[in-house]
């Protein structure tokens, strides 16, 4: 049900941004306007956005995923590894082709400079996945009293940064929106992935 309720968001989105419906565009505006307004009046607001957008983007997320999928494979755990490897490294090939497809100029108010198209965010797309995918593997692994925590800091992150580019005006918020229902999709397509060269990875078999 998530599943597809999520895949008619991104398409009623998706419609929705290329015909510019006005409802859409006006929820855009309704925070893309005063957060401009505001930037533009602090600009110290706007580099500590831009820096936390930056540390917690997707390529740092990238960068750091190689080092649990290098361990993953030394213990043998082949799908788990290859799970975090699809879903984390390779989730900018779906950004990019999505955003190509759709063709949607960013907002002609970013407060930063941001190359590529806006729809949807790459940034919020790139984040979900890393972030679900991560805590997929790696929450079987911690003690119980820190799982909580970690699903906290997680969900705390993804809107954050999914905020954060709304803030800096890269984004429209429907971009970011489409960004995490797209992203989604891709991180429950991603799944099956955990189980390939038969049987469940070691990182997750809780009955050991």
């Amino acid at each position: 049900m998530t599943a597809v309720a999520a895949a008619l968001l991104y398409v009623v989105l998706w419609i929705g941004s290329a015909q510019d419906w006005s409802w859409l565009s006006a929820f855009d505006w309704w925070l893309l306007a005063p957060l401009h307004d505001f930037g533009v009046a602090h600009p110290a607001w706007v580099a500590l956005w831009d820096a936390f957008c930056t540390i917690f983007g997707p390529a740092v997320f990238r960068l750091v995923t190689l080092i649990p999928i290098i361990w993953l494979l030394v213990r043998g755990d082949r799908g788990a590894a290859l799970f975090l490897f699809v879903s984390v490294e390779l989730n900018g090939v779906l950004i990019e082709v999505a955003k190509y497809i759709a063709g949607r100029a960013r907002p002609d108010t970013a407060l930063v400079s941001a190359w590529s198209l806006s729809f949807p965010s790459g940034h919020a797309l790139g984040v979900l996945v890393s972030v679900l995918a991560l805590l997929t593997v790696l929450l079987p692994m911690v003690d119980p009293r820190w799982r909580r925590p970690l699903m906290i800091a997680g969900a705390v992150i993804v809107v954050a940064i999914g905020w954060g580019r709304v803030v800096l005006n890269v984004h429209h918020p429907s971009d970011v929106l489409a960004g995490w229902a797209l992203g989604y999709l891709y991180y429950l397509a991603c799944l099956p992935l955990l189980t390939a060269w038969g049987g469940r990875p070691a990182a997750l078999d809780t009955s050991r």
